[in-house]
């Protein structure tokens, strides 16, 4: 059994269960009463791990919610095909696969072997979760021209093996591997 959650006690990042659903707190602001006998609310943004949506909760400081049966298993990025993408699962050597409307746009990110965190809810796989930095290849990318620097605009638009497009600064080339940030999707510097 999973032990429960004072309000009071919510942290930034923290994982809890409320309405039957993994919720993950995105951001937790506590209110302390200015006046005598008012509540101490917890104010909280949070993202439902199943459906993905995010919302505002606010909750009294004595209200309790239950730790979820979230479990975090290793596994590797192995291909993709018309049933879903596969991943092996790094503990029992486990076939895994996650329908794309759970990974959603994070497939752009997944390149072959690459080792990520499959979250499972009562043994259900539920999402993904990424490195904080990806190396991929740029497949395509426009060519920078003279006097670009001058306007300012020292970036292009690139588009990586994966599909992904980002900007990327003026002297990434083709077939050059880059880092990318998972959250902000950014370039993050040269591989």
């Amino acid at each position: 059994m999973a032990g429960l959650i004072a309000a009071i006690d919510f942290k930034r990042k923290m994982y809890v269960e409320f309405e039957d659903a993994p919720f993950h707190m995105l951001e937790v602001e506590i209110s302390r009463p200015t006046a005598r006998g008012g509540q101490t609310l917890v104010r909280v943004k949070m993202r439902n791990l199943i459906n993905r949506s995010v919302f505002d909760k606010t909750f009294k400081a004595q209200d309790k919610l239950k730790e979820p049966d979230l479990v975090m298993v290793p596994a590797s990025f192995q291909f993709a095909d018309g049933t879903g993408l596969h991943f092996m699962d790094l503990e029992n050597f486990e076939t895994l696969t996650l329908n794309e409307d759970i990974v959603g746009e994070d497939r752009l990110l997944l390149t072959d072997n690459l080792e990520v965190q499959i979250q499972k809810f009562n043994g259900n796989p539920i999402g993904l979760q990424l490195p904080v930095i990806v190396e991929l290849t740029v497949a395509r990318t426009e060519m920078g021209s003279r006097g670009d620097t001058a306007s300012g605009s020292v970036t292009k638009a690139a588009t990586l093996d994966t599909g992904l497009e980002l900007r990327v600064p003026l002297f990434v080339n083709e077939g050059e591997k880059v880092r990318v940030h998972t959250e902000t999707r950014e370039f993050a510097g040269r591989a």
